[in-house]
């Protein structure tokens, strides 16, 4: 008799266990075996004993944390035997190297954990797979029917738009350092601007990982060396630090899932809110559900009540999972 899904899954202390296998997905503490999904800090941690991950997070990794971050390195390429089960990893669309994690057992349901994802088109990443299961685990950062973000090559645009407006002021707009900060320099050079962009210092280092990995940012400067460069882009931590007050009457702009509820941006002081997401919206969380028709949906972390109520309303078996330590990257 094949077992269910909760006997080859399942949460505990650390994340998501698999006895099969004996591994972790994201795991948040320590743990002899861990498969990673992508190399955000909320999910990619330093200390376990062996990562297994795509070759771009495990480089991500390395330059986050250091060569040593863990004993064993492993590369995830086609489909691996672990214990009693096979897993693989698809590309899931949120940033560079990351991946969903195929659970296949001999005897169960296949579970597909998609770390976090998203199905609009990323200049610097693989574009998200449909990947067939039984059971899909998906994240609801996004999962209440307010979130619908609009086409982030638009929102590139309005930014241009307004540096044309105000060309004696100078644009900070913040983006975590992983992701965001290439994915908005790719958006606004194919936008039209070609002209020197300046990087804060915590985020030149990833930027130059992406350059290596043949993703064209166009010319960047230095923050320090930036004499009349209109965009200048930094972690959002900066604009509470001294470092923001060498810039004369700047406008500060944030980019942002989270900049769709105006109340957010007002708390920080943003004149020019972007709505540009990584993840998927709510339009696109529903339409995946429907898409993958899955026998059951397990919800992570985000609006689990609301991603509830609307797999009841499709005839959706769903749980949360209600695992803590997952959200937003820290600062």
């Amino acid at each position: 008799m094949a077992r269910r899904a909760d006997q080859i899954l399942f949460p505990t202390d650390s994340g998501l266990y698999c006895p099969d296998g004996d591994f972790y997905i994201d795991p948040l503490t320590p743990v002899p075996r861990a498969l990673v999904t992508h190399g955000h800090s909320d999910h990619a941690r330093p200390g376990h004993g062996a990562v297994l991950a795509t070759r771009q997070t495990l480089e991500i990794m390395a330059i986050r944390y250091g060569e040593d971050f863990t004993a064993q390195k492993q590369v995830a390429e086609g489909p691996l035997r672990l214990g009693k089960v096979t897993v693989s990893f698809h590309p899931a669309g949120h940033i560079l190297g990351s991946a969903q994690i195929l659970i296949t057992p001999d005897d169960g349901p296949r579970i597909l954990n998609s770390g976090d994802y998203c199905r609009t088109p990323n200049p610097v990443c693989l574009p998200w797979e449909p990947v067939d299961c039984d059971v899909f685990i998906t994240e609801a950062t996004f999962g209440l029917p307010v979130f619908r973000h609009p086409d982030p090559l638009a929102e590139a645009r309005r930014l241009l738009a307004s540096m044309a407006e105000f060309p004696e002021r100078p644009h900070l707009v913040g983006v975590y350092a992983l992701g965001k900060a290439q994915r908005l320099i790719a958006l606004v050079r194919q936008a039209g601007h070609q002209e020197p962009i300046a990087l804060h210092g915590a985020l030149q280092r990833l930027c130059d990982y992406h350059i290596a990995q043949g993703i064209d940012l166009g010319p960047l400067v230095p923050a320090t060396d930036a004499k009349g460069a209109q965009l200048v882009l930094a972690p959002p931590s900066a604009f509470a630090s001294p470092w923001v007050q060498r810039f004369r009457d700047p406008v500060l702009s944030y980019a942002s899932g989270w900049m769709t509820v105006r109340a957010r941006a007002r708390q920080r002081g943003v004149e020019l809110p972007l709505v540009i997401s990584d993840h998927v919206d709510w339009p696109q969380l529903t339409a995946t559900i429907r898409e993958l028709s899955p026998q059951e949906v397990w919800i992570t972390h985000g609006a689990e009540d609301g991603l509830m109520r609307w797999c009841a309303m499709e005839g959706v078996p769903a749980r949360p999972l209600r695992l803590v330590g997952y959200g937003d990257e820290p600062e």
